[in-house]
């Protein structure tokens, strides 16, 4: 069969693939971009847009279920419409998709196949009856949900990230196996909705890449909304027990049984490689399945690239679509851009969310760099206190010789926005000084507090504040 030549393959119409495809059009290039399931990725499908979206149905709820905190009063008999929540998720989540397939259908030489591709060799691709052949090849592939670690998933029926967001009805006692980002974003909002909760974790601490002051806040928070926390739970085993599930953990304390009447694996994410015929065409792989790639993107065929959840360099939306800026900008602007020196930033979407840049306080004290250290707590921030969300903290550290800002943590109402400003300062790699002499802030906010905090810096103390106190005082409670 005769192959059908394009100037450009692109795999997967994730985060990175329709804006790279938009730029090659603008070039003039004729580009095929193949899609097996749905455009728009996970995040789009199954990740951030759709479980934003049940964040804040949830968030709605609580409001509800405490209203007397801000001097309001609510009928008696308010409850959570739990098919009504889905539908407004999925309205949502449908027109982020429908907007991307009018954007890849509507652009000038671009193609858009839908179905599973497979590499023949390493210039050449098929689709179904099919054959595409490209110069240049870029995977977008993502990721899935995996498991590892966990017996008994043939036993018993499960739920993945995705499969929770198509439930009918409300989880009677909602077991999360992983007690990470996802599984702790999913607690939190089921608990909200009315359901029992029970987080069952691996190692010895909630969200194990955090300071461990972050993980105690973050349980604190979790425990006061009536969330059971098993941390130390070495040996994870689902087993049907009559109408419910049964956990089997190893803990050090508590029940050696938990059971429920849904479990959530929320256990990792592994890259959707393994099907792709990579050894076809020579691409490398790593023991996990992420493709190798070097820092502008490009793999051990110079190429093929691979950008976003399948590289291993990144796993949110915002690096898929960083990467899409470093190689548009490499390929048509003749620039040696990296993402070597890519800040780590991120955000946990608990409520209220943890957003994080740079360095945890643990990396910077094995450093051994001099370093200063701010906080205080979400309780002494106005903002936070007259919404009635005065939960978490504010931490930045600052290289001493320097006054380089290296770790920033915001664990509180609207930290994902006020860390905004502090990315601009550490990716221009201006001192932490510019954020004390640059404007004026608008009050009453929380990022006018991120002065004071600076303002504040004292010596980092040799010895960590949670190797002495298992709850630190910059911690305090979620109020009822």
């Amino acid at each position: 069969m005769e192959a059908t030549t394009f100037d450009a393959i692109i795999i997967g119409a994730g985060q990175a693939g329709p804006p790279l495809a938009e730029r090659m059009s603008q070039a003039g290039w004729r580009v095929a971009v193949i899609e097996r399931s749905r455009v728009g990725g996970t995040c789009v499908n199954t990740g951030c847009i759709p479980t934003k979206a049940m964040v804040a149905s949830a968030h709605a709820a609580w409001v509800v279920q405490h209203a007397q905190r801000w001097g309001v009063r609510v009928p008696p008999g308010a409850e959570v419409d739990l098919a009504a929540v889905l539908a407004r998720k999925d309205r949502i989540s449908g027109k982020s998709r429908q907007s991307v397939d009018q954007w890849l259908r509507g652009m000038r030489q671009v193609e858009l196949i839908m179905g599973h591709a497979q590499f023949e060799d390493d210039h050449t691709v098929r689709v179904g009856e099919r054959r595409l052949q490209a110069e240049r090849i870029f995977l977008n592939v993502g990721g899935r949900p995996a498991q590892p670690g966990v017996e008994g998933l043939d036993q018993v029926p499960w739920l993945t990230n995705a499969s929770i967001m198509q439930l009918d009805r409300l989880p009677r006692h909602l077991v999360v196996v992983g007690g990470s980002y996802i599984g702790l974003e999913f607690a939190q909002m089921f608990r909200r909705f009315g359901a029992e909760v029970t987080v069952v974790q691996r190692g010895a601490q909630l969200v194990p890449r955090e300071d461990p002051d972050v993980a105690q806040a973050l349980q604190q928070l979790l425990e006061g909304e009536g969330i059971a926390i098993r941390t130390g739970a070495e040996c994870v085993r689902l087993a049907p027990a009559r109408d419910e599930i049964a956990v089997d953990v190893n803990c050090n304390d508590g029940a050696p049984r938990l059971l429920g009447t849904h479990v959530l694996v929320a256990t990792g994410r592994q890259p959707n490689t393994h099907d792709l015929g990579l050894d076809r065409a020579g691409v490398a792989v790593d023991a996990r399945g992420y493709v190798q790639v070097n820092d502008q993107l490009q793999t051990n065929k110079p190429h093929i690239w691979a950008l976003g959840d399948c590289n291993g360099r990144g796993a949110f939306t915002h690096t898929a679509w960083n990467d899409f800026e470093v190689l548009a900008d490499n390929l048509f602007n003749g620039t040696q851009r990296s993402i070597k020196d890519r800040l780590v930033t991120y955000a946990l979407y608990t409520d209220p969310p943890l957003a994080r840049i740079g360095l945890s306080e643990q990396e910077v004290r094995k450093s051994g760099r001099p370093a200063l250290i701010g906080t205080r707590p979400m309780t002494r921030v106005g903002r936070a206190v007259e919404k009635g969300e005065d939960a978490g903290f504010i931490k930045l550290i600052v290289d001493a010789e320097t006054r380089a800002l290296v770790s920033a943590t915001l664990f509180g109402v609207d930290g994902d926005e006020a860390i905004q400003s502090l990315l601009d300062v550490m990716a221009a790699r201006r001192p932490y000084t510019e954020i004390l002499t640059g404007g004026v802030r608008i009050h009453p906010t929380v990022s006018e507090l991120l002065p004071t905090v600076l303002q504040s810096l004292k010596p980092m103390p040799v010895e960590a504040p949670w190797a002495a106190s298992p709850t630190p005082d910059r911690t305090p409670k979620q109020g009822s």
